[in-house]
């Protein structure tokens, strides 16, 4: 890579580490804003339902706006909007302007992401799995440590001035801004582009395979990332303890979301996702059914292993559609995502007919759907499995 596309991959990964860092800050401060806005549960709940929405399920329309214009726009102002409305939620008065707050911060989340992806796609075709790795373990690793960051800030300085954590945002804001170059949101020219209907029309069963894979492993990583502390919690584990249990839940992922993008530029992105879908399986179960450091081990070896497909999939559905690498990345990091979310509340209800360590278990248990479904993926070359090669242009 030149040293112009290293600052560009660094400015992201930067960009993407703060961004996704914000997008965890409602979780830690339910319990503060249940307090001073005298929410109800059920409001609570439409709270998190309404960042989802924003921040996940309006993915693609922002991937085909900004493959349609082909400007860098949304991966330099996105985490800027992010910051401003995320660090104000202890500000809100009122039930309705925190709901206004997190749907125009889930804009920002969600506008960074397709772009963003598409931008490390398109710096060449050599390492690409190691270069979305980068990207993709700077977001899991922000995701891993927002919460700290504003309990940190709010533990000192207090609810009502939770706007301090605008800072880093503002730092991104500028790294994007000044190392981002115009250039790079233009296409490649060895892609054209194509209607995205057209694109989907042609590619729609491995594009849909992949989707599923996303929404089964986004499943099994929301519901556990959910119902751990509750599940320490039962166990007799602390509240602090069961957070710490839960954050290196998350850098385990975050590792695993490194080290695939490099295992598939080796072995090939299907061999990497049929592996992780078998592997990770016994390793929740083996958690499950054990306590103290030897829960902990399985429980984050599964981790690694679950999510080392993050970038392995974004780069695979980009390749099927090169030519709407956007949308490709918004299907698979943003619309799969939010739809795997939709899991947590019946796996609650799983929990309350039966127990939670036993809709665990049934949550350990979609990996395995998974491999069956991660067979039906073509052994077609991409980079991941040839990083020598440079992808055609589309066919009529």
């Amino acid at each position: 890579m030149s040293r112009s596309d290293k600052m560009t991959l660094f400015s992201l990964s930067v960009g993407h580490f703060i961004n996704d860092s914000y997008s965890n800050f409602l979780g830690p401060l339910l319990p503060l804003l249940i307090t001073k806005l005298k929410l109800t549960m059920a409001q609570a709940g439409w709270l998190a339902a309404l960042l989802v929405l924003s921040s996940s399920f309006t993915q693609p329309l922002y991937g085909y706006i900004s493959d349609r214009y082909s400007t860098r726009s949304f991966a330099v102002f996105s985490p800027l909007i992010t910051a401003v409305f995320m660090s104000c939620l202890g500000l809100a008065p009122t039930f309705t302007t925190l709901s206004i707050l997190l749907l125009l911060g889930g804009i920002g989340i969600a506008s960074f992401h397709p772009q963003g992806a598409a931008i490390v796609a398109r710096g060449g075709s050599q390492r690409m799995g190691l270069r979305m790795s980068i990207f993709v373990t700077s977001g899991s690793i922000g995701y891993a440590l927002g919460p700290l960051l504003i309990m940190l800030v709010v533990a000192k300085f207090g609810l009502e001035r939770s706007y301090l954590v605008i800072f880093p945002g503002l730092v991104a804001f500028g790294l994007l801004y000044f190392f981002i170059p115009v250039s790079s949101a233009t296409p490649n020219p060895s892609t054209r582009q194509v209607s995205v209907r057209k694109a989907l029309r042609e590619t729609w069963r491995p594009l849909l395979i992949l989707y599923w894979l996303v929404v089964l492993r986004s499943a099994v990583q929301m519901c556990f990332v959910s119902f751990l502390p509750l599940y320490f919690h039962l166990q007799g584990l602390g509240d602090i303890g069961a957070a710490r249990v839960t954050s290196i839940f998350l850098f385990a992922g975050a590792i695993g979301g490194f080290s695939g993008g490099t295992l598939a530029d080796r072995f090939g992105g299907k061999h990497v996702i049929s592996f992780s879908m078998l592997l990770s399986t016994p390793c929740f179960v083996a958690f499950l059914l054990n306590q103290g450091l030897q829960a902990y081990f399985w429980l984050c070896l599964g981790g690694v292993i679950l999510l080392s497909t993050i970038p392995v999939n974004v780069v695979m559905a980009q390749e099927l559609i090169p030519a709407n690498a956007s949308v490709a990345a918004a299907i698979t990091m943003g619309f799969a995502w939010g739809m795997g979310g939709l899991a947590v509340p019946i796996i609650g209800k799983i929990a309350d007919l039966t127990s939670l360590p036993i809709a665990l278990m049934v949550v350990s248990a979609l990996p395995v759907v998974g491999f069956f479904l991660s067979l039906g993926l073509s052994g077609r070359q991409s980079r991941l499995e040839k990083a020598t090669v440079v992808m055609p242009a589309a066919s009529e």
